[in-house]
């Protein structure tokens, strides 16, 4: 079945994921997950890079429930631009049982951060994916990162393995707690000792207020389920910092289109990668509980 529809927009996730065989902990977080549209009320960016069919708040509640999962973060995604209306309206949706993370024109007013505070944003994102967006204004980002520390914010920033020693500088120097989405894409064919994966555990270890999603199975490592070497190399990460780890399904996969991950199987890493009930209590409860839901 073509996963394009007679608009040409893609669509990038399974209709009818597996049933996991893992029970999440009570109270889990999906930690990093989108929403797309629905376009006909929250337009698409005119720089988006890709144009997907509609993935809304009641797909996502849904999934959430067939996964076994309590709670969403959802992140603003770049279809959307700088308008995070959709991810506003996924949170509305909500019942109080999801908080997001926006994106924002480095010229946000103080009034408007503040507006995205009281519809449940607690963070910014930062992505540095040339394929996905034009521009990554490093002095302008850290601008944003200094005024939202009033807010109690943090910053979740995207990029490649390639370019970690380019931007430490500018990691440095961000004034609050910092979450970088999926490991920073290292080569996890690797191993849990090769050169992505330890100058990404250097990273960890130069500040404590670090923290990273350990998600993406199905982006990171190609050979697909059981995901072999992406279990190999992040078990290790979150037995050594269990306190500043995070995990997600990243539905509906931006991007994804010709693989179609299946939603279940990413679960079924879970323990895997967090063996103990503790670690895995951590990584889906306490952890986003603490970054999120603190207020």
């Amino acid at each position: 079945m073509s996963t394009t529809d007679a608009d040409g927009r893609i669509r990038s996730w399974n209709l009818a994921p597996s049933k996991p065989r893992f029970t999440p902990p009570p109270g889990a977080v999906d930690a990093h997950c989108h929403v797309f549209g629905p376009q006909a009320e929250f337009p698409f960016s005119p720089k988006a890079k890709y144009l997907p069919q509609d993935a809304g708040p009641d797909a996502l509640f849904a999934l959430r429930g067939h996964l076994g999962f309590a709670r969403n973060v959802i992140v603003q995604a770049s279809c959307h631009g700088t308008d995070n209306s959709a991810t506003l309206n996924g949170i509305a949706r909500s019942n109080g049982l999801a908080r997001g993370v926006a994106v924002v024109d480095p010229a946000i007013s103080d009034a408007e951060l503040d507006a995205l505070h009281a519809g449940g944003i607690r963070g910014v994102r930062f992505n540095f994916l040339k394929r996905l967006v034009d521009d990554a204004p490093k002095d302008k980002f850290l601008d944003v990162a200094r005024r939202i520390e009033r807010l109690g914010w943090h910053v979740v920033v995207y990029f490649e393995a390639d370019i970690l020693e380019e931007l430490q500088p500018f990691l440095a120097a961000i004034p609050v707690p910092i979450v970088i989405d999926h490991m920073g894409r290292p080569d996890v064919t690797q191993g849990p000792d090769g050169a992505d994966m330890t100058a990404f555990r250097r990273l960890l270890d130069s500040r404590d207020d670090i923290w990273t999603k350990v998600t993406c199975a199905d982006r990171l490592d190609a050979a697909g389920p059981p995901y072999a070497d992406f279990v190999r190399s992040v078990r290790p990460l979150v037995e050594a910092y269990p306190d500043r780890v995070l995990w997600g399904t990243d539905w509906p996969h931006p991007n994804m289109e010709k693989v179609l991950p299946d939603d279940g199987h990413l679960v079924d890493t879970i323990p895997e990668i967090a063996p103990t009930a503790e670690l895995q209590h951590k990584l889906l409860v306490a952890n986003p509980m603490r970054l999120y839901w603190a207020d």
